[in-house]
């Protein structure tokens, strides 16, 4: 009888580690494809620029004139690239401040800000450098990858917050 109650006791132990790992374990998912997200902002293009003088595209370094095989930076976008490392940055690093749920939720906010900001200089480059150029933009599919990356963060944020309620509704009954 005590092998018994000793396993089952043990089995309960196991489920119940494997449950509060869980917890963390939702937040962190939405942490992590908010930085896949913007790491992939770093490698893509955001728009195509059809000028009777060129042909153009914005990523995250600035506006390149594409000539056969070559791409020279015509303007650099600076806060742009700026924005999107330290987004992507942020979200890794938010990862691991598991033990400090505070300043994640305060991490996650900023976060969801820089975001808001690299969408809103995706098109103002874009508007600016199509006046500029006389040319017609179009928006590549990645101009939505800080969108969903707002979403994911914002659910993130939730789900922290739903944690810290969770340890300090435990505290009370302490």
């Amino acid at each position: 009888m005590n092998r018994r109650n000793s396993k089952n006791k043990g089995f309960f132990i196991d489920l119940r580690k494997n449950k509060s790992i869980m917890i963390q374990r939702k937040q962190t998912i939405y942490l992590f494809i908010s930085a896949i997200l913007t790491g992939v902002l770093l490698m893509s293009r955001y728009a195509d620029f059809a000028s009777p003088t060129g042909n153009f595209y914005l990523d995250f370094r600035g506006i390149w004139q594409h000539t056969g095989e070559t791409s020279t930076l015509e303007i650099g976008a600076y806060p742009l690239m700026i924005l999107v490392s330290l987004s992507t940055l942020m979200s890794l690093v938010t990862i691991f401040l598991f033990k400090n749920r505070p300043l994640q939720i305060r991490l996650c906010g900023m976060n969801a800000v820089l975001m808001a900001g690299i969408t809103g200089f995706i098109f103002y480059y874009g508007h600016t450098a199509a006046k500029a150029l006389e040319a017609v933009v179009s928006y590549g599919w990645t101009v939505v990858f800080p969108i969903i990356g707002i979403v994911m963060t914002i659910l993130a944020l939730i789900a922290i917050g739903k944690d810290e309620a969770l340890i300090r509704t435990m505290n009370r009954i302490r």
